[in-house]
């Protein structure tokens, strides 16, 4: 089975969305919503209320060794069920 989250995202504006119960998490760009959904309940044992996704474009950008692309990436955003929170972006 392949690594499907990757990584949380933890910034200022998702610190938000954490507040009302939904969660970011980089993922595997050929998951779709019901492997992640799968993946967030069996990784961080929560019920899951939805899921969103949005493909992030890679940019390229110039050095002085020659043009360079960053590649695409996928972000998932993942809403729990009410009275559910995942520990990790809770600070225990």
């Amino acid at each position: 089975m392949k690594n499907i989250v990757k990584a949380p995202l933890v910034t200022e504006k998702n610190t938000i969305h954490n507040a009302a119960g939904t969660y970011v998490f980089e993922v595997d760009q050929k998951a779709d919503k019901v492997e992640i959904r799968k993946a967030v309940e069996k990784n961080f044992s929560v019920k899951v209320d939805s899921v969103r996704t949005a493909v992030c474009r890679g940019h390229s950008k110039q050095t002085k060794f020659g043009r360079t692309n960053a590649p695409r990436w996928k972000k998932a955003f993942v809403k729990l069920k009410a009275g559910e929170k995942i520990a990790l972006f809770e600070g225990a």
